[in-house]
């Protein structure tokens, strides 16, 4: 696991620093991170396919989309996913091209465990490091 939860940063917020040695890495990392703190990933099985497309001129605006985007089909589409594929290239912006898997929410079979509502700004960060990307994230549960 690359990520890890940063305790006691809010009370009614998760943090989590992301570290990876390539942007889709981080990218596919911070979006396991998000699903660890929604549900047991064990339980999101590989029976939806969804792809995803963003583009932005910034890396950590790009990243802030990303998991909105992941957290807006959890709410439109109720979708978890529990694997995911990000090729991120940059021409003039960066654009992003992911493939995620995973499944619809199941309340009965699934471990829950804190509904996400949204990325938050605050302690947001993406940089790279002499070991390849870093991101610290918070989100509002």
């Amino acid at each position: 696991m690359a990520f890890r939860f940063l305790p006691d940063v809010a009370i009614a917020d998760i943090a989590f620093e992301v570290t990876a040695a390539t942007l889709e890495d981080l990218f596919a990392e911070a979006g396991m991170a998000l699903l660890e703190a929604s549900a047991n990933p064990n339980d999101v099985k590989l029976k939806i396919k969804k792809e995803i497309k963003l583009s932005n001129t910034h890396i950590d605006r790009l990243l802030f989309d990303w998991l909105a985007e992941l957290i807006y089909l959890k709410d439109a589409e109720s979708l978890l996913f529990s694997k995911f594929e990000v090729k991120i290239k940059r021409d003039g912006e960066y654009q992003l091209d992911a493939t995620a898997w995973g499944s619809t929410i199941d309340y009965k079979d699934m471990e829950l465990r804190n509904d996400v509502k949204a990325v938050t700004m605050h302690m947001f960060e993406v940089k790279q490091t002499d070991k390849g990307w870093m991101a610290t994230v918070v989100i509002d549960i």
